[in-house]
């Protein structure tokens, strides 16, 4: 018997239907002997249209409320699996994150999770229970709901698998597995059977979309065995099995995944005196008005000065280019220079700290196909570029037969 943690997302529980076949897929589990905590979306498009709601009445709805109100979408999907479980013959109770005690901090509409209390799961699993919690949201010191941000239903599963010290936890979406790259790009992309925490962490933060980053940093950091499934198929099989690096494992691939992101724009403030402080100069009051920068980049120096580009993401871009306009005397630079059609293609795999020669490959086949790297940026398994976004789905492609990511792994040397 093992204690199993499932998170089903909003496309899986869309419709009552679906949401029916969840607790099939439940009962099945429940039946092969396995204590259950299910953690719950609100249903598909449901948070958007509640949100949406909110800017009817209030331009800025404010955070407190929005969060009262986004909870509930998640209330009704608790009721109602736990209902259809019932409707099946079985113990179930719903939970929402203020009745399981997921206690946050008050950063509503962002929180984070502090800690969470198990006392009163344990004892209705250990009373054959199937427990039915509702992601997404906690409760502050003062008793407020709050709630994790977008995706944060995964944050959710996988902080209760690791407060309950859970066997695994499996997250369902409308995905079998994390693939090499989207398979909607590339159509030859291949489902890996597992992949670290290490290059999932990278492949989420570089734009993949199967799962919030912040959940992977949780289950990396509690070191929870994270599953990711389909909940769409009648055998799911195995999925992709997210876990530590082995060190015996002499079959993992140099390249696991290329990750893509549409919503970059590229800022250059050129002639800048090269001199220390200057990047602060530059960056102090970008970071000031809460604009996040990823990509960097500072030329050489010729007579004195020099030209410093980054990237941020594209809602961001008019915004940081005025502040850098309205500060470019005080910075002594010539001038405020930005693209907003700006893509950024990452290739991700922990063979990489092993094996030279990753980067000549990767930008070898941009160039054989015309494309212009604009910025570069590396980490010790990744190498993410900025090319114009008309080039990206090319660049994914031409990537990923590079790498022959199509083809199964073979033993390295």
């Amino acid at each position: 018997m093992a204690l199993i943690v499932q998170k089903y997302g909003g496309t899986s529980v869309g419709s009552p239907e679906r949401i029916k076949n969840v607790a099939k897929r439940v009962a099945r589990f429940k039946d092969a002997g396995h204590q259950l905590v299910v953690v719950v979306s609100a249903m598909s498009g449901e948070t958007n249209r509640l949100i949406a709601l909110a800017k009817e009445i209030q331009s800025s709805p404010d955070p407190r409320e929005l969060d009262v109100l986004a909870s509930t979408g998640e209330q009704v999907t608790i009721a109602l699996l736990s209902m259809a479980l019932q409707e099946l013959g079985y113990k179930a109770k719903s939970y929402t994150g203020g009745q399981v005690r997921v206690h946050t901090d008050n950063a509503f509409t962002k929180a984070r999770i502090e800690h969470i209390d198990t006392e009163r799961m344990r004892a209705d699993l250990d009373n054959d229970t199937i427990l039915i919690v509702a992601g997404f949201q906690g409760m502050d010191p003062e008793g407020n709901i709050t709630t994790l941000g977008r995706g944060g239903s995964d944050t959710s599963g996988v902080a209760l698998a690791a407060a309950l010290q859970a066997d695994e936890c499996q997250i369902y979406t409308d995905v079998d597995g994390v693939y090499t790259t989207d398979p909607r790009i590339v159509p030859e992309a291949r489902r890996l059977d597992t992949i670290t925490f290490e290059e999932m962490l990278e492949l989420a933060s570089q734009g993949s979309k199967i799962l919030q980053i912040r959940s992977v940093e949780f289950a990396g950091k509690y070191k929870v065995k994270l599953r990711v499934l389909s909940s769409f198929l009648d055998e799911p099989g195995a999925g992709t099995l997210i876990t530590f690096e082995e060190e015996d494992n002499m079959e993992k691939p140099v390249i696991s995944g290329i990750a893509f992101n549409r919503d970059e724009a590229k800022i250059t403030v050129r002639g800048v005196p090269d001199k220390p402080g200057i990047a602060y100069q530059i960056l102090g009051p970008v970071a000031e008005a809460n604009v996040d920068v990823d990509m960097i980049i500072q030329n050489i120096s010729t007579d004195g000065t020099t030209d410093f580009s980054f990237t941020t993401h594209r809602n961001d871009f008019a915004r940081a280019k005025q502040i850098l306009e309205d500060s470019l005397s005080h910075i002594g630079g010539a001038s405020v220079t930005g693209s907003s059609d700006i893509a950024k293609v990452s290739i991700v795999g922990i063979g990489m700290k092993s094996h030279a020669g990753v980067a000549s490959t990767m930008f070898r086949a941009l160039a054989e196909e015309g494309i212009n790297i604009q910025i570069i940026t590396t980490s010790e398994i990744k190498i993410s570029v900025g090319i114009d976004e008309k080039y990206m789905e090319l660049a994914v492609r031409v990537l990923h037969k590079a790498f022959e990511l199509d083809k199964e792994p073979t033993p390295l040397a």
